[in-house]
């Protein structure tokens, strides 16, 4: 997600920062290629059009253009207005000490509503409450049952009748208060588009039920369609915030930035993959950081500690005295590339600044992922305990196991002995200095698929060879 958008945003902020000195017209010019870039990204035209003129009012005056540096001013607006196109978000989610409290769902059929309502039911229990899940989209074929799987998945209990979605909405209501459950979560129908039947029938939930809290669940693939989406819903609902589905997809960002233009409704959570694991909250700071090719170091370190939650102390200490006596293997190796699966490569790569221009176009960091756990499946037990001992027949045995080139299972080992010097090194440092050596280590090419450690040397021109160069290199190195 994003990936346009920044790399756009990225190359006009990059002319202005190689101005000698900025000046109103070269201003303009510069944000007529930040409007392009919201455009490309699929941003709603109002939105990214009151965005440049709020921009362009606060860079176009004397304070700015007085600075030694005016275009890091500039980066600075830009970055301000984009937290405050996107907030601000309240991630509180309301508790009543009388009865349950009631939050009702609402959306087209296919935005994931039904999973949504189970990563909600989820977060919820995080934060210590008891919440009920409420079955009350009976329009589309399985989805009750697909709820209660769901709701089976996570522990947490679903209300269901064959009557009407009225009356499941209050008798599940009813059902939490009785069993002293505090949060009720309405799963509600949805339709291909926006009618009046689908309105009609959320207006009598509404009216009949009284909800606390209604959020609307939109899928982040439909682009700035979603902010139309959102506006019907909120005319007839009045709604109090946004679920953004699908953000781990081809997602370009236009959703995120226009919902809460058109309609004043924020986006309060967001939801990645398809796994029901809780949703992420929405904070502007960190997306327009993402947006900006800043990254969200933060975010990587949450996601890193949520993933060591589910490990026992007695492995991470395992893990630790490996690491500090040097003795991390190939096995080790493979563990730590399921971790990073659980994270998602991709994303991961999105929240590390300047990661995303380390991966060639066209080359998807998910497959260079699974190549190299092929390499390391193939291996006995013996290679993976002790890498050394693989010789050339032992290459291209494991070469034809993964389906790769001998050279690659070469290059892969190589790269191994590098990591596990930087392991040996990191073990030993806090979090914090870890995450400044990754970011450091990305910006050398550590993480590029397939490659090495970039160190750039005296006189080397620093050109970076395009996905098609590398191609090229690999044939003649088949040919030989």
């Amino acid at each position: 997600m994003f990936e346009s958008v920044t790399k756009s945003l990225g190359e006009a902020l990059k002319k202005l920062r190689g101005r000698g000195r900025l000046t109103a017209d070269n201003i303009r010019e510069g944000l007529r290629e930040v409007r392009r870039a919201f455009l490309e990204a699929d941003v709603n035209y109002t939105v990214a059009k009151d965005f440049i003129d709020r921009v362009e009012a606060k860079a176009v005056g004397q304070d700015v253009l007085a600075r030694v540096d005016p275009s890091e001013q500039i980066v600075k607006i830009v970055y301000e207005e984009l937290v405050g196109l996107m907030g601000p978000v309240d991630h509180k989610i309301p508790q009543r000490a009388d009865r349950p409290v009631v939050l009702m769902l609402c959306g087209l059929q296919g935005s994931g509503k039904t999973t949504t309502a189970a990563k909600l039911a989820l977060t919820l229990k995080g934060r210590g409450r008891k919440p009920m899940l409420a079955a009350a989209d009976l329009q589309r074929p399985g989805a009750v049952e697909q709820l209660k799987t769901l709701g089976e998945q996570i522990g947490v209990p679903v209300y269901s009748e064959a009557t009407n979605p009225v009356d499941v909405c209050r008798n599940a209501v009813a059902e939490a208060k009785r069993t002293l459950h505090d949060s009720v979560i309405l799963d509600t129908a949805g339709r291909l588009q926006i009618d009046q039947e689908l309105m009609d029938e959320l207006k009598r939930i509404d009216k009949l039920v009284k909800p606390d809290e209604c959020y609307l669940v939109v899928d982040a693939m439909i682009g700035q369609e979603a902010a139309n989406v959102a506006k019907a819903f909120n005319d007839a609902l009045e709604l109090n915030a946004c679920i953004l589905t699908k953000l781990d997809g081809d997602a370009r960002g236009g959703a995120a930035l226009s919902i809460k233009g058109v309609t004043g409704v924020p986006v309060k959570f967001v939801g990645v993959g398809e796994k029901v694991d809780k949703l992420e909250e929405f904070v502007p700071e960190r997306m327009a950081g993402r947006i900006m090719g800043q990254g969200d170091l933060m975010g990587v370190v949450e996601k890193i500690q949520s993933i060591q939650q589910q490990v026992s102390q007695e492995e991470l200490i395992a893990q630790q005295e490996k690491l500090q006596k040097g003795q991390f293997t190939l096995e080790d190796f493979r563990k730590q590339f399921a971790m990073i699966a659980q994270v998602g490569m991709k994303d991961m790569i999105g929240r590390m600044p300047g990661m995303s221009d380390l991966i060639p176009e066209g080359e998807d960091p998910e497959e260079a992922l699974k190549r190299v756990q092929g390499m390391i499946d193939a291996m006995t037990r013996k290679e993976k305990a002790d890498p050394d001992i693989i010789d050339p027949p032992r290459r291209r045995r494991i070469a034809r196991g993964a389906g790769v080139e001998p050279h690659e299972v070469n290059q892969f080992l190589k790269q191994f002995d590098q990591v596990r010097v930087l392991m040996k090194q990191m073990a030993s440092m806090s979090l914090w200095q870890r995450m400044k050596m990754m970011t450091g280590l990305g910006q050398m090419g550590a993480f590029t698929p397939g490659g090495g450690l970039n160190i750039k040397t005296k006189g080397n021109t620093g050109h970076r060879k395009s996905a098609k160069e590398r191609a090229a290199d690999r044939k003649k190195k088949k040919r030989r």
